[in-house]
């Protein structure tokens, strides 16, 4: 039983290892050491449940418990930065390196390799395939972004400026939002109002919003024209 417990341990540690190099060279959280641990000690819980001879039904519920503690675990290596969520892949490979521990704690060889290599793949070759999918033409991609389009006129001539705004973006037609006012104080002419249209678009069609804005740019009454986008996000499903 020594020599097959050794065995079972050597298969996670090897495993883990070949997952962990993978991440290291891309100099992840979780490297080499993190997931070469947790692929050994779900191997060591598992293994546990085998020696105590608590059987097919005792190792289940341990592999179950390994799954939840490898969960906290996971969470810790996720990070928010600037909006976006950092870490996702790095806790997903944990969570299969625990998968590979356990199955080779339940001697299960042949099914731990394969989902080595499922994970080997998935970190490489599947990684450049999102790459290749992310540098695509952005015409094809399925996103919405907020844009702002800023006018500045004359306070008489506002109602025509927001009729101006209103009738382009529906001839456009474009996805208008709101219409909003402002005045704007100024030591030469103080008279002035600030227009601000805001309105959604897919990213392909923000020739149509420069277009606008050069129309809107041509009028007397208006001193300076001005757009802004926000970054682009997913359409709702």
């Amino acid at each position: 039983m020594t020599l097959e417990f050794v065995l079972r341990l050597s298969a996670a540690f090897l495993l883990g290892v070949a997952i962990g190099l993978e991440r290291q060279m891309r100099q992840r959280t979780a490297g080499l050491r993190t997931i070469t641990l947790v692929a050994s000690g779900a191997c060591l819980f598992v293994t546990l449940g085998v020696l105590t001879g608590n059987g097919t039904g005792g190792i289940t519920q341990i592999a179950a418990y390994v799954v939840s503690g490898v969960g906290f675990l996971g969470g810790g290596v996720i990070m928010r930065d600037k909006g976006s969520i950092q870490g996702i892949n790095t806790a997903a490979t944990l969570w299969c390196a625990a998968a590979v521990g356990v199955l080779c704690g339940a001697g299960h060889y042949g099914p731990a390799f394969a989902g080595t290599i499922v994970v080997l793949l998935t970190n490489t070759v599947l990684r450049e395939v999102s790459r290749a999918i992310n540098t695509s033409p952005v015409s094809a991609a399925d996103l919405v972004r907020e844009y702002m389009l800023t006018v500045v006129c004359r306070e008489p001539d506002e109602v025509h400026i927001r009729a101006a705004l209103s009738n382009a973006m529906s001839s456009t037609p474009l996805s208008f939002q709101s219409l909003t006012s402002r005045d704007v104080a100024g030591d030469n002419d103080p008279a002035r109002v600030e227009v601000t249209a805001t309105l959604r678009l897919h990213p392909k069609d923000q020739p149509k919003l420069e277009q606008i804005a050069s129309r809107l740019a041509m009028e007397k009454s208006v001193s300076s024209v001005s757009w802004s986008g926000n970054d682009a996000e997913p359409t709702p499903e």
